[in-house]
C-alpha cells in the first residue's frame, strides 16, 4: 500500500478499471469561495493517489476528469453532496454515477446518529482513523506526511464499506431508496452551487 502525490493531474494509467473511491480537500466549506486544493482517488487495490492543485491554476486535469466523468465507473464518496459540488465547480465535470456511504449509513444504521467517516470505519471495519488534520491548511505550498496520510485515509476504506453497506441496504429493503437518493445527488450539488444550499425546497415553508 502506497500514497502517491501528483501535481495538477493524475498520471495516465494510474488506476485500474472499475469503481473508484473519491474525496476532496478545500480551503473551507463554501464551494464557490474556497478553492479545491486536493483530490484523493483510489481504485481499491491498496494505493491512494492524491492530486494537488496550486493557486491560480486552470484546473485542466484531462486524465483525472476522464475518470471522474466515466459513466461506467461508480464513484464512492462519503458525503458526496459536497465533493460533487467542488469537483463540478472547479474541474467542470459531474462525477457520476455515485454511491454515498454517508447516505447509505443513514438509511441502514438508524440505531445511531453517528454517521461520520471515523464512526463508520470503526463500526464496519474495526479500524481507527485520525481526523487531526481535517482542519489543516490544504492550500499550503507543500503537504506534510501527516496531511497526505489523512487525505489518503478518506478513500482507503470506502470500497470495503461499500460492499458491507450494499448488503445491509438489500437486507433492509432500502436499495431502491438509496439508488434514488444517489441519482439525485448531482442535482442537489448543482442546487448548492446555484445558491440553494441552506434551503429545503421540498419543505412546506
Amino acid at each position: 500500500m502506497a500514497v502517491y502525490l501528483h501535481e495538477e493531474d493524475l498520471p495516465e494509467g494510474a488506476l485500474g478499471p472499475g469503481t473508484v473511491a473519491v474525496d476532496t480537500e478545500t480551503l473551507g466549506l463554501v464551494t464557490t469561495r474556497d478553492r479545491l486544493c486536493l483530490l484523493q482517488i483510489s481504485d481499491g487495490s491498496g494505493d491512494e493517489h492524491l492530486v494537488r492543485f496550486g493557486p491560480d491554476r486552470l484546473y485542466t486535469a484531462p486524465n483525472l476528469s476522464a475518470v471522474l466523468a466515466d459513466p461506467a465507473r461508480i464513484k464512492l464518496f462519503h458525503f458526496a453532496r459536497f465533493d460533487l459540488a467542488a469537483i463540478h465547480h472547479y474541474l467542470g465535470v459531474m462525477a457520476a454515477p455515485v454511491f454515498c456511504t454517508k447516505i447509505a449509513s443513514k438509511l441502514v444504521r438508524t440505531y445511531t446518529d453517528r454517521h461520520g467517516l471515523k464512526d463508520l470505519v470503526r463500526e464496519l471495519l474495526g479500524k481507527e482513523i485520525s481526523k487531526q488534520q481535517q482542519s489543516s491548511d490544504w492550500g499550503a505550498p507543500s503537504l506534510s506526511e501527516a496531511q497526505q496520510d489523512y487525505a489518503a485515509s478518506d478513500v482507503r476504506y470506502l470500497h470495503a464499506m461499500h460492499a458491507i453497506l450494499v448488503e445491509r441496504l438489500a437486507r433492509e429493503g432500502r436499495t431502491e431508496h438509496a439508488a434514488a437518493c444517489f441519482e439525485f445527488l448531482p442535482t442537489r450539488a448543482l442546487l448548492d452551487i446555484a445558491g440553494w444550499a441552506d434551503r429545503d425546497i421540498f419543505s412546506h415553508e
